[in-house]
């Protein structure tokens, strides 16, 4: 191994390791505790360091969401790939989608609240973002119904299941209706 190939995996390893590190503490105490200072402390790195890697927090996050765009979609997709039928199909991408957001608030947040520096819904949107979106895309194009566009009924489903996951999030929906939830919402929304 060259020094050159030493040094770009070393430096990678440092840029995973910032990402990781900064997801850890958004999760446990939530994204305000993310400092650059608290970072370079935390992964024994100077600040100057960290900015080598990254811009600032903003750059942070965006490459967290990255991350949980690549994990969301791989989840969706095992979800969806072990049912039967496009109902069932339909219903466990709901509960996939669901079970992520809950389950990671900090990534959740990364990809559809804060401001990540990131592009969505359009040329320069990146890969992993294009491909959570292909995921959903791929079991709701079947049920979008006849004349509907399947992205745009990819869209308003996913509306749908942001507006559950935030609401719930925020206590604003009765837990005992978690699954019923997403049963109507494929019973009305999916044309099967």
């Amino acid at each position: 191994m060259s020094v050159q190939e030493r040094k770009q995996r070393e430096r990678a390893e440092r840029e995973r390791l910032i990402v990781a590190t900064a997801r850890e503490i958004a999760e446990q105490q939530g994204w305000d505790a993310v400092t650059t200072r608290r970072l370079a402390e935390r992964i024994e790195y100077s600040q100057p360091v960290l900015y080598s890697h990254f811009r600032g927090k903003r750059e942070i996050i965006g490459a967290v969401a990255l991350e949980g765009a690549a994990e969301m979609a791989a989840a969706v997709r095992a979800a969806t790939s072990a049912a039967n039928g496009p109902r069932e199909r339909v219903a466990a991408l709901a509960r996939a989608y669901l079970d992520f957001a809950a389950r990671n608030p900090a990534v959740y947040d990364a990809l559809f609240q804060l401001d990540g520096g990131l592009a969505f819904a359009d040329e320069d949107t990146p890969e992993p973002l294009k491909d959570a979106f292909a995921a959903l895309l791929e079991s709701l194009g079947e049920v979008a119904g006849d004349g509907v566009h399947p992205g745009l009924f990819t869209e308003v489903f996913w509306a749908s299941l942001h507006g559950i996951a935030t609401l719930t999030r925020a206590g604003r929906l009765l837990p005992e209706f978690a699954a019923q939830r997403v049963e109507l919402l494929v019973e009305r929304l999916a044309v099967v």
